[in-house]
């Protein structure tokens, strides 16, 4: 089964090859010797698939991993050859990991190969051997039966051979098990499965499972849709997924998706879009045509240029695109390209007839699916336990109303709860009443009672997430600390908080955060956190059951050219919310109206725009501790009325995403409140070049700056050196970065340094030497350092450096030997033998190889 997948994945990593040699010039070099590699490799394993042998399981094994490592080429490929060209950084960095991936493959076909070849041979010639003495002995048999049954018992005409008899022994081992895995199943059964409801609820992972194959409930829409994809003709152009929030739509479209008949009947040309209440259109729609045609919209276009919807597309196979979460007939219009083979599959709660002709409407679980699935998600077993009370738990699932949400959701919360939690939790549910008619909405006052069960604090933390715009990434920084901020928690409770939803199932942590930033010295940068739709939509119904002026937190459910008109017939009054977010396109100053929030703490501003101005009610936030600027578009926006900034006096918190950041004029008021500075996607240049500013007059408290894929960024102003107050600083994915300052040691206070991903540092200041405080330094994948500074080994209190990927460093530092407190080196295999000698004087080192890591997470935008 390796040797087919491995086959497949190569067949077509070849293909993807090709298109990068054609399209993108800096990773033309190593996709090529790549493409050499993979075409010496193919014809063998080809070989060893045909051969009809059953491997031994270390043989398995070996395929298995080659098999992983093709999937990786294989995705690498495609990532390359969908780059913009003028992306220089990014085409570096797949360079990279090709040729890295390439010294793998041939690493594995000079250890395994020779191998392989020599032990198919000989099962060759021994299976050979045995099935022809077998079937020699079974003629003979044969015979010998025929003989003698003519010597007594006439045969009947048309008569049929019993089981046993020696004609089928004969044929025993001459069918290949993969072809008996091919005979097709009668339409209806299903192979039996431990629990295959659970499945169904891919993305809601409860503790302990893993990702598993699309369930029996939906088994049967899936063969439905697969059907209605594959037919032929203009009229099966579009098809349509729809029901109720949390019924399984996605879970669905995802498992078509991976579906082989489906993979290979579009030739792995599948693409999956979130669309969502708000989505950017135009560059939605940019994105989709690139993918669609193959044909790359360069320059600095908004919108599809006319010259190009009239070129064909370069590949006249079919192609689908999944188009989940999709709420406007207007915008599903305007994703419907002319293109020959182009089929459409759309996500939604709703039904759009017009368009969509040929729609599966996804049901709600039967009593023994709901009740498996909610057993799984109680108990972590498919049935209920004995010890439970079945007639209590079989009521509860029973106002789960069959949805697979509610049942995920609530199960999870009644998990390890005595027996007098349980009927509270049944008479709570009992006595939920409908807001209107709709079954959704029930739901929702059902599902409201789950939360009732969290303590007060991880009640509001959870609230607190529907602050957040539908279907975006929560970056996990932001949360932790808003909620740090907003709830006086502590970092360590605020990520126990964060846990706890998680294995409640009322978020979803991307990237391993749950293990991963929960080391000691993790940066939350990389880490997201996402919630369903449905669950953001029962935050929102609890948040606005108190009138608005009196809500703890307004928002603005979903993007608007505008404020909420609501909003304007009460801005006389004033408004109790601690939290305010609003989520807006371009808002000039003029957009805005005056209101009142003395008791804002938080302010989280979404919008999508190239001017934005700030609002004038700033102002009256005299107790604002934590202020959001994300800005979704396309490229930075520019900021308008930043005097606001003077009134901020208790600001403690500052997060700017895709924002140009403008340069600061020698009168800025200082911020002496504030501690942390994150600037991610954001233009520095124009704001630090040639500034005069005197960073630690504007900033005398700051203890955090972060800066993220500020790709502009070519040096750090010297007077950030004058900070003392700073303890943590993390420069990462800032390609343009060639040095820091040479004042750095007079950081003091200075205890996390990151400068991560940034390929063009060559060496670090000598005088970070001088930071007796710093007790962890991460330089990882800065691929062009050379050297460490001479004096490395007067951080005495340094306790960890993270050093993987840096392949220019040859030698460490003598001094290296004298790093007492340091207790653990993460770096590759050729640098680990450097440290070999500091070993010897180090007691407690601990030397950490990390693996091979070919992760794309980071490709996605």
């Amino acid at each position: 089964m390796e040797t087919f997948f491995a086959g497949e994945i190569a067949t077509e990593l070849v293909k993807e090859l090709l298109k990068v040699v054609r399209r993108t010039y800096l990773c033309r070099p190593a996709a090529e010797q790549l493409k050499r590699s993979v075409d010496a490799l193919l014809p063998i394993v080809q070989e060893i698939r045909h051969s009809g042998v059953e491997l031994p399981q270390h043989r398995q094994s070996q395929l298995s991993e080659l098999a992983d490592q093709l999937r990786l080429a294989l995705d690498l490929a495609r990532k390359a050859a969908a780059s913009p060209r003028w992306n220089v950084y990014r085409s570096m960095q797949l360079a990279h990991r090709m040729e890295r991936l390439d010294h793998w493959i041939s690493r594995w076909v000079e250890r395994h190969m020779p191998a392989h070849v020599l032990a198919d041979v000989h099962h060759l010639r021994v299976d050979y051997s045995a099935r022809l003495d077998r079937i020699e002995r079974t003629l003979d048999m044969t015979a010998a039966s025929a003989a003698l049954a003519a010597a007594r018992v006439p045969v009947a005409v048309g008569s049929v051979p019993f089981s046993g008899s020696p004609l089928t022994e004969m044929m025993d081992g001459l069918v290949p098990a993969a072809a008996a895995a091919r005979v097709p199943v009668a339409v209806g059964t299903a192979p039996s499965s431990g629990f295959p409801v659970a499945e169904m609820m891919e993305g809601l992972v409860l503790r302990g499972e893993g990702e598993k194959p699309v369930g029996v409930g939906i088994r049967v829409g899936k063969e439905r849709v697969k059907e209605m994809l594959m037919a032929g003709g203009d009229r099966a152009a579009v098809v349509g997924i729809s029901g109720i929030g949390g019924s399984g739509k996605t879970t669905l479209a995802k498992g078509i998706c991976r579906d082989p008949q489906i993979r290979s009947y579009f030739n792995d040309r599948i693409y999956f879009e979130t669309v969502s209440q708000s989505p950017n259109l135009e560059s939605l729609k940019l994105k989709l045509w690139e993918q669609i045609t193959g044909n790359m919209v360069l320059g600095a276009y908004n919108q599809i240029p006319q010259w190009q919807m009239e070129l064909g597309p370069r590949d006249k196979g079919p192609v689908l695109v999944v188009l989940d979460d999709v709420w406007a007939l207007s915008v599903l219009e305007e994703l419907l390209f002319r293109v020959p083979g182009y089929k459409i599959l759309v996500v939604s709660r709703f039904k759009f007839p017009s368009v969509v002709k040929n729609n599966y409407e996804m049901e709600l679980l039967g009593e023994e699916d709901a009740l498996s699935l909610f057993c799984h998600a109680a108990f972590e077993q498919q049935s209920i336990p004995f010890t439970a009370d079945k007639k209590l738990v079989k009521q509860v699932v029973e106002e789960c109303k069959g949805l697979p949400l509610a049942l995920k959701v609530i199960g999870a919360s009644l998990r390890d709860q005595p027996p007098k939690f349980w009927a509270r939790a049944k008479n709570r549910l009992a006595r939920g009443e409908a807001i209107c008619d709709s079954h959704e909405n029930k739901l929702l006052e059902h599902m409201a009672s789950t939360i009732g069960f969290l303590s007060g604090k991880v009640r509001e933390c959870f609230l607190d997430l529907g602050s957040f715009p539908e279907d975006k990434r929560i970056p996990l920084d932001v949360l932790i600390n808003m909620w740090m901020e907003l709830h006086d928690l502590d970092e360590e409770d605020a990520f126990a908080i964060l846990v706890e939803l998680s294995n409640k199932n009322l978020l979803t942590l991307f990237k391993d955060a749950q293990n991963r930033a929960g080391d000691i010295y993790s940066s939350y940068m990389e880490f997201f956190v996402t919630q369903h739709d449905v669950l953001r939509d029962l935050a929102l119904h609890v948040n606005n059951c108190e009138p608005l002026t009196s809500r703890r937190r307004l928002i603005m459910p979903r993007r608007e050219n505008e404020l909420p008109r609501e909003w304007e017939r009460n801005k006389d009054e004033l408004f109790e919310a601690q939290i305010v977010s609003i989520n807006t396109g371009e808002m000039k100053e003029s957009d805005w109206f005056q209101m009142h929030f003395p008791k804002a703490e938080v302010l989280i501003l979404n919008f999508s725009a190239d001017q934005y101005s700030l609002p004038p009610f700033l102002s009256t936030m005299p107790k604002l501790k934590v202020l959001v600027l994300i800005n979704h578009g396309t490229s930075c926006t520019l900021m308008q009325n930043l005097s606001v900034f003077t009134t901020l006096n208790n600001l403690r918190s500052l997060w700017l995403e895709k924002i140009a950041v403008p340069p600061l004029p020698k009168t800025t008021v200082p911020l002496q409140n504030l501690r942390k500075v994150s600037l991610v996607l954001c233009e520095l240049n124009n704001s630090l070049r040639g500034s005069k500013v005197d960073l630690s007059m504007t900033l005398p408290r700051l203890s955090h700056l972060t800066i993220d894929h500020c790709i502009d960024l070519t040096k750090l102003p010297s007077s950030i050196c004058n900070i003392g107050s700073l303890q943590c600083i993390s420069i990462s994915n800032c390609h343009d970065l060639s040095e820091l300052p040479g004042e750095f040691g007079k950081l003091s206070s200075l205890e996390i340094l990151r400068v991560y991903a940034c390929p063009s540092l060559k060496r670090l200041p000598q005088s970070i030497c001088r930071l007796k405080r710093l007790k962890y330094l991460d330089i990882s994948q800065s691929f062009n350092l050379r050297e460490l500074p001479e004096e490395l080994g007067h951080l005495t209190s340094l306790e960890k450096i993270d050093m993987r990927e840096c392949s220019q460093l040859r030698t460490l530092p003598r001094s290296s030997s004298s790093l007492k407190s340091l207790g653990h080196v993460i770096c590759d295999e050729e640098v680990a033998l450097l440290w070999k000698e500091a070993e010897r004087y180090i007691p407690d080192l601990r030397v950490q190889v990390a693996e091979e890591c070919f992760n794309l997470d980071w490709l996605v935008e």
